[in-house]
């Protein structure tokens, strides 16, 4: 117990007088004290009073899928950042495999008395995978928020990039430099983003015959990118950064030059892109936009507001570099 009271009192810089009447349920003590002593306790690992479980910790669950991929520091760097603006602690989640999954986590986060979840890049966007754990977070009310599209049962308020719009900027670049044979490189069948990629793609005049799904990596892109460099492709767009930079290492091996003989284009936008070589063109999601819209919408449930499971959707911008170019004649 004392040295509970010690580690506590120096996290939140008071005394441990204070921390044990906060502990005690005593009065003499500011409410913002008796916030600051009781988020220490959570992200210290300690249990509260059983006298002051009934109130929310004001930590927020981040789960994200990876950490290798840019995009999701960086989407939990904003959402971090504007989450600690409006006093709460996000606690990052990130599933590893054969290790902690999205379901364990969110017990994990139940038992914290967290105040809310966001969720990125998670089970929800897979048609085919389990969502028992979401339907458990609906039963309790917990403010839940996802970013990026999510299966249609699901009765989330959600934050995504447009994918439709995605697609039809991407394969509007490559056919203005005169590319015909365009390649696709999605994630997996199932994902509900990709999905809506491909349905943009093929409406605006794509051949379905040159699409390859495969897992979101690097190696994952290089081998579907092996494929469609095989069958003659001048262009490929992916679903994502790391796969256009499989791609690029797919149609190198393969002896061609990247744009010179074949022409790729990414989507993210996210950190060094501009570094690789050649420099990524790619589909600048407006992480920055969408991680506050993430934010004010989360922040509004546990206000007790009442937000619509509606989709807000943010539309994305084409960055062209150094990974593109008109086609060989």
């Amino acid at each position: 117990m004392t040295r509970r009271l010690a580690e506590v009192a120096k996290k939140v810089g008071v005394s441990e007088a204070t921390v044990s009447r906060v502990l005690n349920g005593k009065p003499g003590v500011s409410d913002a004290t008796r916030e600051a002593v009781l988020t220490a306790l959570d992200v210290l690992g300690y249990e509260r009073p059983t006298q002051l479980r009934g109130d929310r910790a004001r930590l927020v669950g981040l789960v994200l899928p990876e950490l290798q991929n840019p995009i999701f520091p960086a989407f939990a760097e904003v959402v971090g950042g504007a989450l600690a603006q409006q006093g709460f602690t996000s606690v990052l989640c990130t599933r590893t495999v054969g290790g902690v999954s999205e379901a364990d986590y969110v017990d994990l986060l139940l038992q914290q008395q967290v105040s809310g979840v966001v969720f990125a890049g998670g089970l929800y966007a897979q048609a085919d995978a389990a969502h028992g754990h979401y339907e458990l977070l609906h039963e309790r009310k917990l403010p839940t928020v996802l970013v990026n599209a999510a299966v249609g049962h699901l009765d989330f308020p959600q934050v995504s990039c447009d994918d439709v719009v995605a697609a039809e900027i991407a394969l509007g670049h490559l056919r203005a430099l005169g590319h015909e044979r365009i390649g696709m490189v999605l994630g997996p069948r199932d994902h509900v983003p990709s999905r809506r990629k491909l349905e943009a793609f093929q409406a605006g005049g794509g051949d379905a015959d040159l699409v390859e799904h495969t897992m979101f990596s690097l190696e994952g892109g290089h081998a579907a990118a092996a494929r469609l460099v095989r069958r003659g492709v001048t262009a490929v767009v992916c679903a994502s950064d790391l796969l256009a930079l499989g791609t690029i290492r797919a149609a190198r091996r393969a002896g061609l030059s990247v744009p010179r003989e074949v022409s790729v284009v990414g989507f993210d936008d996210s950190a060094l892109m501009n570094c690789t070589e050649p420099p990524l063109t790619t589909v600048r999601q407006p992480i920055d936009a969408m991680g506050r819209a993430v934010v004010d919408l989360l922040v509004a449930q546990i206000d007790k507001a009442v937000v619509p499971a509606d989709e807000l959707l943010f539309e994305p911008e084409l960055v062209v570099r150094a990974s593109t170019a008109r086609v060989r004649t």
